[in-house]
């Protein structure tokens, strides 16, 4: 028997934590259990969870790999902390997803591809005398199995002439040919064909027809010697050009390009649609010969998972073929634990760019309840999210197993289901930002009733009720239909104009399809505005201020203090993305690569500016004491103070803590902000703007990634902008604002083929009330009404 001085250690201990905005946390949290990190947004809790405990996790793993190796693997930095004791190794599931690829799908994030291929190989009904083909013969990913037409990806990218030239009554030196890049490079084209012999002045309507095919379609690339007219002031010599039709030019950007913005811009010009050759399955013919239980694998990979399960369940049967058995029984346990999740309506043919967050998350973690991994720490990001209050019950089951299977289990999460069933709870705060970054509780749930400072007591063990409304009595609507897309079959659908409206189902129900055929043609709508989770731009260099417009205020600030005039210094000089007053040693970064032999490039600050972003002599004109980068640095609550008398600031500066936003820095970089800051950042800087006629505004879960204060804040803002005669309409899963809204429309009853039609409209109570809808008993709880089981 062990003595007790000896016996293990059964805590994570941190000591000195100070990552982001954590104040030197101390907190010892058990292991072999599921914790729950909660507080408010921007309290701390992810810098705790990810920042300190997984970014420590992770460092130790890499301490263990070879130098080489370690140069080749993305790494988080070293977390600011003290000491950990009585870590394991951990595992990360992030709300983040990898640079979108159209190749990436449902079927390879869960690896249940590898195994359908495998069943076709080894079990597949071949043509008389066909070869048996490898499992790499059924993937559109590889060179023996995709189509050689499309390359695999299932679509082919044409042009036309009235793509690429939208105006015929331009000439070319006028651009006519649309998709020209800018800059030198449209010159050098338009100089090239000049020196070709083609008329660039005469409109494009006029040119021969052969000459204007050849302009836009050869896959010829002549050379020719240019002879660039001459500019004062500049020596323009001779030089060889060559000449790319647009055609070609167009799909080259659009297939090697690494910009989102070129790629962007490219698709402008080109038509997409299902490859002649392979018919959109992707495959080369030998493959699609291949069959099994009657069907192509092309076939099976678009039903969703229930289907699939269906069609493989015989084959699974006793006194099949063996081969057939095991791969098919693989297959139908790998294919519950992702169903298990609420995640059945998917086809393994999905493409991952086109899920949420939150569904890449769910398949990457029934992915792990496979892997059979034990004594190791999961770390996640708000699994809840995107979840029905129905599928949230099953992933308390599967959080349940993963910590059974001998893992301990911590979770960011805000649902308060979760936090209910949690083992363990660690509450951070009390409030965002500067004001939060410490241990309120850590110990049972229950206990937290004690702890008066914390923002989730309220919620947990006093909820507030649903505020009474009068009832709704709309005097015009706003209609779509009938819709038919994806999931949804003639569809029609009225929403009541000047109302919140709250749509509401299981995930994958059609709502956001349905929600998406209100557009600004809609009759009734004077002003439509869409307010999604997208980021608000794609690197540091874009964030809180650059996206508000509220630089521009500032750096006009700058440029007229009296400093500023007698340097000659202009609004210019103040921004940190064009030469002149930014550091040019790391061109406004603020921070450099740094090259390691054998090891990763990391991040460091610059050596001359030291993450300033500016030179010494821009940094030299202050605004009330304070430099640009130091304004940089306040928090949008300092910033209200320090701007409260100039009005152009206030504006931005007032909407942005009215949506709860007041821990962020105004140069918070854009990539380091969740999906729910950046859709209340653009709600902000909506509702910074003067709103004269009707407005419809459309937000795809806004409550996604908010603590229940932070939702009651959103909610009264969106309360605001109906008491202001404008329209809302929300996606929404957070039964406390269906609660509170003037209409419900239900979708249902399941998700997929099973859902894509409107179960219940009307106010809360009466939706709570309808018997077929999978949502009533969770509405009707929240309504106070009771029937909700779980």
């Amino acid at each position: 028997m062990l003595d007790p001085v000896s016996a293990p250690d059964r805590f994570v201990r941190v000591r000195g934590a100070r990552e982001h905005n954590l104040k030197g946390v101390d907190v010892d949290i058990p292991r072999d259990t599921l914790t729950v990190f909660t507080g408010v947004s921007g309290s701390g809790k992810s810098s705790l969870a990810f920042g300190t405990v997984y970014a420590e996790a992770q460092r130790r793993y890499f301490e263990s790999v070879a130098p080489y190796a370690r140069r080749l693997i993305h790494q988080i930095g070293a977390p600011k902390v003290g000491e950990i004791t009585g870590l394991p190794p951990a595992v990360s599931l992030e709300q983040r997803r990898a640079a979108p690829s159209a190749r990436s799908s449902v079927g390879t994030v869960t690896t249940l591809s590898n195994s359908l291929r495998m069943l076709y190989s080894r079990a597949g009904d071949y043509p008389a005398g066909a070869p048996r083909l490898d499992s790499d013969a059924f993937s559109p990913n590889t060179a023996a199995g995709a189509c050689p037409s499309c390359h695999g990806l299932g679509r082919i990218h044409e042009t036309s002439e009235e793509l690429l030239v939208p105006d015929p009554g331009l000439s070319i030196r006028e651009g006519a040919i649309a998709s020209w890049p800018g800059a030198w490079q449209g010159k050098n084209l338009r100089d090239v064909l000049d020196a070709l012999g083609h008329d660039v002045d005469r409109p494009w309507r006029e040119l021969d027809p052969k000459d204007r095919e050849w302009i836009l379609f050869t896959d010829e690339q002549p050379v020719v010697t240019v002879h660039p007219v001459r500019e004062a002031g500049r020596i323009q010599r001779p030089y060889q050009g060559t000449y790319t039709g647009a055609r070609r030019l167009v799909l080259r950007t659009y297939s090697e390009s690494r910009s989102t913005a070129l790629r962007a811009k490219a698709e402008r010009f080109l038509t997409s649609a299902p490859c002649p050759v392979c018919g959109g399955s992707r495959l080369r013919p030998e493959a699609l010969a291949v069959t099994f239980a009657g069907r192509t694998i092309a076939e099976l990979a678009a039903l969703p998972l229930t289907e699939l399960a269906e069609v493989l369940a015989p084959a699974a049967a006793p006194g099949s073929p063996e081969t057939a058995r095991v791969l098919a029984e693989d297959l139908l346990a790998r294919i519950a634990t992702v169903t298990e999740l609420g995640l059945g309506y998917l086809g393994l043919d999905r493409a991952t760019p086109t899920l949420s967050t939150g569904e890449l998350q769910r398949l990457r973690l029934a992915t792990q309840l496979r892997s059979g991994l034990f004594g190791v720490v999961y770390v996640l990001d708000e699994p809840s999210a995107g979840l029905h209050p129905a599928d949230t019950e099953a992933l308390l089951v599967v959080l349940d197993r993963l910590k059974a299977a001998g893992n301990t289990v911590f979770v960011v999460e805000h649902h308060l289901d979760v936090v209910r069933h949690a083992d363990w709870l660690v509450d951070v705060g009390p409030r965002a930002g500067e004001h939060g970054g410490r241990v309120l509780h850590s110990g049972p749930p229950e206990l937290l009733a004690r702890v008066e400072e914390s923002a989730t007591r309220r919620f947990l063990f006093d909820p507030a009720p649903v505020p009474e409304r009068p009832p709704l009595a709309p005097e015009a609507w706003l209609r779509t239909g009938p819709v038919t897309r994806h999931n949804l079959c003639g569809v029609d659908a009225a929403f009541p104009r000047g109302a919140l409206t709250a749509v509401t189902g299981v995930s994958g129900s059609g709502k956001s399809t349905l929600v998406g055929a209100l557009t600004d043609e809609t009759e009734g709508v004077g002003r439509l505005v869409t307010v999604d989770q997208k980021p608000i731009g794609r690197t540091p260099r874009s964030n809180l201020a650059t996206y508000t417009g509220l630089f521009d205020v500032v750096r006009k600030l700058f440029a007229g203090t009296e400093e500023a005039r007698a340097r000659g210094h202009k609004a210019g000089r103040f921004s940190f993305n064009v030469p002149g007053g930014r550091c040019e040693t790391c061109q406004g970064e603020g921070f450099v690569s740094v090259e390691l032999l054998f090891l990763p490039s990391t991040y460091a600050p610059c050596p001359d500016c030291h993450g300033a972003r500016y030179n010494p002599e821009t940094l030299q004109v202050r605004l009330r004491g304070l430099t640009i980068s130091e304004v940089l640095d306040l928090t949008v609550e300092s910033a209200a103070e320090f701007f409260a008398d100039v009005p152009a600031a206030a504006r931005s500066l007032t909407t942005l803590l009215d949506v709860g936003l007041g821990y962020l820095r105004l140069g918070q970089p854009a990539t380091e902000l969740s999906g729910g800051e950046a859709q209340r950042i653009k709600l902000a800087s909506e509702l910074q703007r003067p709103r004269r006629a009707h407005t419809l505004y459309v937000l795809d879960e806004p409550t996604t990634g908010l603590h229940p204060a932070d939702a009651e804040v959103l909610v009264r803002q969106l309360r605001g902008l109906v008491d202001g005669g404008h329209t809302v309409v929300v996606v929404e899963h957070d039964m406390d604002v269906a609660a509170g809204a003037d209409w419900v429309i239900d979708l249902g009853p399941g998700g997929g083929g099973a859902g894509g039609r409107i179960v219940a409209a009307g106010p809360p109570g009466r939706v709570a009330r309808t018997a077929e809808s999978r949502t009533a008993p969770y509405l009707a709880r929240a309504l106070g009404l009771g029937g909700a089981t779980g």
